[in-house]
């Protein structure tokens, strides 16, 4: 049965509550990471609870610090910040090997946490990455690299810009915070090494995270074997009932071959 949890994360006035639901089952456990100002309740986290629920996985979703019913403001948010709420997640709910699921920005997260996770030790590195639309670097690479400069200027001299959003009629506060902390956790520039498989989900059609986005993360994981699915119709949020159907497959698929026999460094691509 799912049980909802509230944990304390961070000392002092960087210290909030973090809400947590977790549903008991087989290991490993599969771990959700959500993206940019969404929700543990959103329709893709759902998909897998339903999944959880009827084969009896192991499962976790949580809400950062300033995202859902967790607490905390989400203007004082930054990669630093969220990669420390997942991680106290694992620590606490996911003890065994986890596969972790990270979709837009949690998929830059689940490869922060990934390397947190391997540096711990063998026993608590993840057994796999079921990443969607990864948006690794983004504070950088789709932000600041293509903000014009009265948007970078304002950013700067103000230390937020309101961004107009896709998805929402309240624009997304850009923080000049979010933009300076983010360069401390950039990984496209080298190697990105999981020690585990990799399964990207895109979609061709994405206007956030560009599919070329994806292929450059692919390029940047030489050592681990790497299955890449690109989504000809799918678009960044890739929720409609066919997107929900492959992923539960992919994760289900993840969950059966937690010690896969693949060779590392095979690349399989899927269209």
């Amino acid at each position: 049965m799912r049980q909802r949890h509230d944990i304390e994360v961070g000392e002092g006035g960087a210290a909030r509550r973090i809400a947590v639901l977790e549903r008991p089952g087989r290991e490993p456990p599969v771990v959700w990471f959500g993206g940019f100002r969404s929700e543990m309740a959103g329709t893709k986290a759902d998909a897998l609870d339903a999944w959880a629920a009827e084969s009896g996985q192991a499962y976790v979703r949580f809400d950062y610090s300033g995202h859902g019913v967790s607490g905390g403001v989400f203007r004082d948010g930054t990669i630093t910040r969220w990669l420390e709420d997942g991680l106290a997640v694992l620590e606490r709910f996911a003890p065994a090997r986890p596969i972790l699921v990270g979709s837009s920005m949690g998929g830059w997260l689940a490869l922060l946490a990934a390397r947190a996770l391997r540096a711990a030790g063998p026993s608590r590195a993840p057994a796999a990455l079921v990443l969607l639309a990864p948006a690794a670097d983004f504070t950088e690479r789709l932000m600041w690299d293509g903000f014009p400069s009265e948007v970078r200027d304002r950013i700067m001299a103000e230390g937020v810009y309101e961004r107009p959003s896709l998805y929402s009629d309240e624009p997304y506060p850009i923080t000049r915070a979010l933009i300076e902390d983010g360069r401390q956790h950039l990984l496209l520039d080298g190697p990105v090494e999981t020690g585990c498989p990799v399964h990207i989900i895109q979609g061709v059609q994405d206007p956030d995270v560009p599919w070329e986005h994806a292929m450059r993360l692919v390029e940047r994981l030489p050592g681990d074997a790497v299955q890449l699915t690109l989504v000809r119709d799918g678009d960044h949020r890739l929720s409609r009932p066919e997107d929900l159907d492959r992923l539960v497959h992919v994760v289900a698929s993840a969950v059966r071959n937690a010690a896969p026999d693949d060779p590392a460094g095979q690349l399989r691509l899927t269209v």
